[in-house]
């Protein structure tokens, strides 16, 4: 129960805030120091400049907390199998970072479509004007949504493991585990009026072949 992994850990913790903390200030920084520009042409090849300089470090975050997120997931496994509500929570927590996952990369490939599209003019990075092409336009239309979903989802994240972060105190381990038993100790009793169901069943299809 004292075992440390302060390794796993800080991989897990590290990664999860520079996700999160990287995907916020993109929304509000880059994209929005971008659309101060006075030249329309120039703030998509500004934006996208910005974040393709943040792609690899915010990937080496990405591979830092899954690889600390599964580590911490195996060597907590007894805990999960014993503590009450455990189980529930990982299940939420993986949800959660697979969907920021998939948030992440669709969002990354709208950018590489709006880097491709070259100097169009736009309104803000995430809002076209009535003289930007229609593909980049819906392209933008998306990321206007995306860009704010993937600190939505991180920051989801960060509290679910904060909570998680709580049923390792000892007093919430004891009420799980305490918990779990009780939750099992019904189990033989399910089980004799299950066994007494299929005895009564067996008794009645002898009389009926009698």
């Amino acid at each position: 129960m004292s075992e440390r992994h302060t390794a796993l850990r800080s991989m897990h913790d590290l990664g999860l805030a520079a996700w999160f903390g990287g995907s916020l200030m993109g929304a509000f920084g880059v994209n929005g120091a971008a659309a101060e520009m006075n030249d329309s042409t120039q703030r998509l090849p500004m934006a996208s400049a910005g974040w393709a300089r943040w792609t690899p470090v915010n990937a080496a975050a990405i591979g830092a907390h899954l690889v600390g997120a599964v580590g911490e997931l195996v060597t907590e496994s007894p805990r999960v199998a014993a503590q009450s509500g455990v189980a529930r929570a990982s299940t939420l927590k993986t949800a959660l970072t697979v969907s920021a996952l998939a948030v992440t990369a669709y969002s990354r490939l709208l950018g590489m479509k709006l880097e491709k599209a070259g100097g169009p003019p736009v309104e803000g990075v995430t809002e076209p004007n009535s003289h930007t092409p229609s593909d980049v336009a819906a392209c933008q239309r998306k990321m206007r949504m995306l860009q704010w979903a993937v600190p939505a989802l991180t920051g989801a994240l960060i509290v679910v493991t904060a909570y998680m972060g709580e049923q390792q105190k000892p007093g919430e381990v004891l009420r799980g585990m305490l918990g779990r038993v009780g939750g099992m100790r019904h189990a033989p009793v399910g089980m004799g009026a299950l066994m007494a169901m299929n005895g009564k069943n067996k008794k009645m299809s002898r009389s009926g072949h009698c």
